[in-house]
């Protein structure tokens, strides 16, 4: 395999990028630029082919150990390949989250879906935009649910900065039942009053478990 030094200026990762564009690039060209240099005795060109052997019998984004099993890939580098990865996921596949539209309960399901079988209660908080699609969704609290701990200031403080127009509150019952406490009525007329002064809409508290869902909206308690 040739070395990086004995590359024509051109033909090297980074002048041949500047030049073409990155899909003018071989895998093993865009890792090496991405680690940059190899080490001693050992060129990058070596170091980003391993890499790319790694890469593509991996399974899902890199793993941090496996990445210091290679020869010439110390945290640094580990960090930056899977700092790539992470951007790559968010900017161009998406999370599955922000974007999503939401116009009946069953929509939120799959957004809450690794909380509803959860042992203890997890209250969630979902931000929309005008347009009703998913901003962002966040745990605001865990634990069994009382108005000291799901004060407006937790829930609200994110929406703000997200400029959200509305939130979809969500909850699950490890119990199973999917019938509103008083305690959970409480806490959405506390919300609902806070969101109105905030102009940001409660549009609905979805309680989840296992089996199903119950709306508080649908429930009439809206």
């Amino acid at each position: 395999m040739r070395k990086m030094r004995d590359t024509p200026n051109r033909d090297r990762p980074r002048e041949k990028l500047a030049a073409r564009g990155p899909r003018a690039l071989t895998d093993a060209e865009l890792i090496a630029l991405l680690i940059g240099r190899g080490t001693a005795g050992r060129d990058v060109r070596e170091v980003a082919s391993d890499v790319e052997h790694y890469l593509k019998h991996a399974k899902g984004c890199p793993s941090y150990d496996n990445l210091l099993e290679i020869d010439g890939i110390g945290s640094a580098k580990a960090c930056e390949i899977m700092a790539c990865f992470e951007l790559g996921r968010r900017y161009l596949e998406g999370d599955g989250v922000s974007g999503h539209r939401i116009t009946r309960p069953e929509d939120v399901l799959p957004l809450v879906a690794e909380w509803r079988g959860k042992k203890q209660e997890y209250f969630v908080c979902i931000t929309l935009n005008g347009a009703g699609e998913v901003i962002e969704r966040r745990v605001v609290t865990v634990g069994i649910l009382n108005q000291s701990l799901v004060h407006p200031r937790e829930v609200f403080s994110e929406a703000i900065t997200d400029r959200a127009a509305s939130v979809i509150l969500v909850h699950n019952h490890p119990s199973g039942t999917l019938d509103p406490s008083t305690q959970d009525l409480g806490i959405t007329r506390q919300l609902v009053e806070a969101g109105s002064i905030l102009g940001i809409r409660v549009l609905d508290h979805i309680i989840v478990t296992k089996k199903g869902y119950a709306s508080l909206k649908e429930l009439g308690h809206l």
